[in-house]
């Protein structure tokens, strides 16, 4: 197997598995008859670990668990994994799995992401603090990712690294550098915001801005309300009204699951405060997915300026003052009654 880069994107790898399984099934079906395979009941309690690299074919990938011990057979499981779409799914990097197993069970282990080592899931929202401690948790030391964050060459147009570490679930190779990881996330995040044409900008808004505001969208709203909350942040930055979003507050603080915002807070001196600067905070509270960039670009019609969440799932949107302020007294119900305490 060659290696061309080992810093390796499950979500881009996964089309190269597709081909590597589907490709095989003429030879596969060349051979029929049954294949040798362990009972499913079997439960061994040995493990060992499995390094499955960028572009291993599915012949590869299966004769590499027959050779270690996993199943009886290669063609075995080679046949549960073609015929199954989720084979289409597995990543590269080193996989923990059970030794003298049937193959849908290894097929199992192959596709749980618990078992992978080194596996990075940035959530959509996620700041870059939260990535760079998910990297150290996967084995990367801390001054290696600091020195990558110092020497990363930002892409044309963008100010911060924040925003650009696109969520999704990455798995590195062993060997993977703090710089090669950071770059393949940035890779990802600079194509994701080009599909969402925000690196072509909106009218006066620069493509800064609009990850900016994608990223607040992220923070504040529901998927269902994205784009509503795109046309508020719209409608106050045009009436130049302070934005007012309390998940500007909570990123300056690194505070997550705080509903309520206290008057303190609102007074909090910081550039990121849009209680109390006017206009964008300098760069995005976070790294927005593929769905906020879409609505940062594309606001529904309206002229709300308002928006608050009265309950779980109940977003109003408004342009009226009063209106907004018998919905805030609502919400304040709701938290007293204890509608917004966590089910965790």
């Amino acid at each position: 197997m060659k290696f061309a880069n080992p810093a390796l994107l499950r979500v881009f790898s996964a089309l190269a598995v597709v081909s590597i399984f589907t490709a095989g099934v003429h030879e596969m079906r060349k051979g029929g008859g049954a294949a040798a395979d362990f009972p499913c009941t079997t439960n061994s309690s040995q493990e060992i670990v499995i390094a499955i690299g960028e572009g291993a074919t599915g012949t590869e990938i299966a004769q590499e668990l027959f050779q270690k011990g996993v199943v009886k057979s290669s063609v075995a499981f080679f046949r549960v994994a073609v015929g199954d779409k989720r084979s289409q799914r597995i990543a590269p990097g080193t996989h923990r799995i059970q030794l003298g197993i049937c193959s849908r069970d290894a097929l199992e282990q192959l596709l749980d992401p618990k078992r992978i080592s080194g596996l990075i899931n940035i959530f959509e929202g996620a700041w870059n603090s939260e990535v760079f401690a998910q990297m150290e948790a996967a084995g990367f030391a801390s001054q290696d990712i600091l020195a990558a964050v110092k020497s990363i060459k930002l892409p044309t147009g963008y100010k911060t690294l924040e925003g650009l570490l696109f969520p999704a679930q990455y798995s590195f190779a062993k060997g993977t550098t703090a710089q090669e990881a950071i770059n393949v996330m940035v890779e990802r995040g600079v194509s994701e915001i080009s599909k969402s044409q925000i690196s072509a900008g909106s009218g006066k808004y620069l493509p800064q801005q609009l990850l900016t505001i994608a990223s607040i969208i992220q923070a504040e709203a529901d998927l269902k309300d994205f784009s509503k909350v795109s046309r508020v942040i719209r409608n106050r930055l045009e009436k130049g009204m302070p934005l007012q979003m309390d998940s500007t507050i909570h990123y300056v603080k690194k505070v997550r699951g705080k509903i309520f915002l206290s008057t303190a807070s609102t007074l909090l001196k910081s550039d990121y405060n849009t209680y109390r600067k006017y206009g964008l905070p300098p760069g995005p509270i976070g790294n927005p997915g593929s769905a906020a960039l879409v609505a940062s670009v594309n606001p529904a019609p309206g002229d709300w300026i308002y928006f608050i969440t009265v309950a779980p799932g109940d977003t109003r949107f408004t342009s009226s003052n009063d209106q907004f302020n018998l919905w805030k007294a609502e919400y304040k119900k709701n938290l007293r009654a204890g509608a917004f305490r966590s089910t965790k």
